[in-house]
């Protein structure tokens, strides 16, 4: 029995890997000093590659399929054996395998932040991490340069090599983007894929192929994400005068129940339609130099309203306008301008009519108009 086991342990008549695995490059096939018969079957399955080596030297490397190891299809290693006229005795050699499917999730970061120049806040320094994959392009080429004798090799074995690698070139590669700092974040896509383009060739010498590059996360300094969050206030709120005469419109109600909220009312509308001025009167083309200042604008009407049996204001036409829109001033509101003599109410000034609608007179030869319609 003993002899049998002898016997049987010397010749290798399958070479095969099954990979139980899900984090393995590369594997060598264990056989124990045992000899591989000749004539022997070598299975190499879709998602694999296998290499033979004789005393360090790179042979043979096999694509997926079925080979019967003979000197026809093992033109390297027979001539690195010196099989001139064939053979027909078991012989030794190292069989790796590698694993060419793609390894995904093997994460990255910048090693500290990035200095950007953008043109709106200059000199900017950014983070940014995510995940890339790989897979195997060069089995040969990866085994002499990356491998070496490692019996079976992970992704944990290369990953912290890696991670260094393009993380360094990523690093070397953002300030060359041009891709505005308040872009990034939302085109992280686009980012990925330039980064990619931009450092896999640097990976084809390690017999390796970047099929991926996402980004993640952009770290950006706090001051540049504070303008973002100002960037996005002043889109929302839109028309500023608009927004203005919107907010004193709101205040009077509020103003006229609580003590003393009318003066701070008038305090607020005032600053409110200062404001306005100072934005109109910046919009407004200056007078070419050489010519004279053209004379005042004449000054539209001003009014005080009753509000809660005190006064506010004053207010110009438009301001009331939005007021009546508001329903908060109607036609029988009492108003009052320079240079009247009492209150009255705003229906009865010629001024302000045009602000309220208008009730059209009877139809001739029709029935009186009835009450409330």
């Amino acid at each position: 029995m003993a002899l049998f086991d002898k016997i049987r342990g010397e010749f290798i008549d399958i070479v095969e890997w099954l990979d139980p695995t899900q984090d393995t490059l590369v594997h060598r096939f264990e056989r124990y000093d045992n000899e591989i018969k000749y004539g022997a079957k070598l299975v190499v399955r879709e998602g694999q590659m296998a290499v033979f080596i004789d005393q360090g030297q790179i042979a043979d490397v096999y694509k997926p399929g079925m080979y019967t190891l003979e000197t026809q299809n093992m033109p390297i290693l027979t001539t690195l054996k010196g099989w001139k006229y064939g053979f027909h005795s078991p012989f030794k050699a190292e069989v790796y395998f590698c694993s060419t499917r793609q390894f995904t999730s093997l994460k990255w970061g910048t090693p500290g932040p990035v200095t950007m120049r953008d043109k709106e806040f200059g000199a900017v320094r950014v983070t940014a991490f995510g995940i890339y994959s790989i897979k195997i392009k060069d089995p040969a080429v990866f085994i002499r340069e990356i491998v070496g004798t490692d019996g079976n090799f992970t992704t944990d074995s290369i990953e912290d090599n890696l991670r260094g690698k393009i993380g360094m070139r990523i690093k070397e590669s953002m300030p060359e983007l041009g891709i505005p700092v308040l872009d990034l974040e939302s085109k992280v896509v686009t980012l990925g894929g330039i980064l990619k383009d931009k450092i896999a060739p640097g990976f084809d010498g390690f017999g390796l192929e970047l099929t991926e590059v996402q980004v993640q996360d952009i770290g950006l300094p706090e001051e540049v994400e504070a303008a973002i969050d100002k960037s996005g206030a002043m889109r929302a709120i839109g028309d500023m005068r608009t927004f203005t005469q919107y907010q004193t419109g709101v205040s009077i109600p509020d103003a006229a129940n609580n003590p003393g909220g009318l003066a701070a009312a008038g305090a607020g509308v005032g600053m409110g339609f200062a404001m306005m001025g100072q934005m109109t009167q910046a919009g407004m083309p200056q007078a070419a130099p050489g010519f004279g200042a053209p004379p005042p604008l004449p000054q539209a009407s001003q009014f005080f309203i009753a509000v809660g049996g005190q006064q506010a204001g004053p207010y110009a036409v438009s301001a009331l306008a939005d007021f009546v829109k508001a329903g908060q001033v109607t036609s029988d509101t009492l108003v009052w301008k320079q240079g009247m003599p009492n209150w009255i109410t705003a229906g009865q000034v010629s001024e302000l009519t045009s602000l309220f609608g208008q009730t059209p007179p009877p139809i001739p030869g029709g029935p009186p108009p009835v009450p409330g319609k």
